[in-house]
């Protein structure tokens, strides 16, 4: 590498422009710390996370599924999906009934209320 004389303003300037771009040893090595603080409190969470997955693991493997509760459960949830249904159908058929009304009304806009139907009556 060859050595050239600078003026020292030039220098200034140059080692200033890499000052502001680049990140300094010492912040370099506090962000270094503090990711490896960050790391080991994420494991030691992971860690009493992963206790309490076992913890509840064996709570549900002392836990024995009652037949008929499992019957009833099934059952509403049978109905829960009926009943859905039934509301869906409901719902469909009230929006035909007030499109025919509207058609029979001659209300063009689609609109029920003073806004369709009351200008010209």
């Amino acid at each position: 590498m060859k050595r050239a004389l600078v003026p020292a303003p030039l220098r200034r300037a140059v080692l200033g422009w890499f000052d502001s771009r680049y990140i300094s040893r010492a912040d370099h090595r506090q962000d270094v710390k503090d990711a490896l603080w960050e790391v080991q409190t994420l494991a030691r969470e992971v860690t009493s996370l992963r206790a309490e997955v076992v913890e509840l693991r064996a709570q549900v493997a002392g836990v024995k599924l009652d037949p008929a509760r499992a019957g009833r459960w099934d059952d509403a949830h049978r109905l829960a999906q009926e009943t859905a249904v039934a509301l869906d159908g409901v719902l469909r058929n009230e929006v035909l009934l007030w499109q025919a009304v509207d058609r029979a009304t001659g209300d063009t806009a689609g609109i029920r209320g003073t806004a369709g139907r009351g200008s010209g009556a």
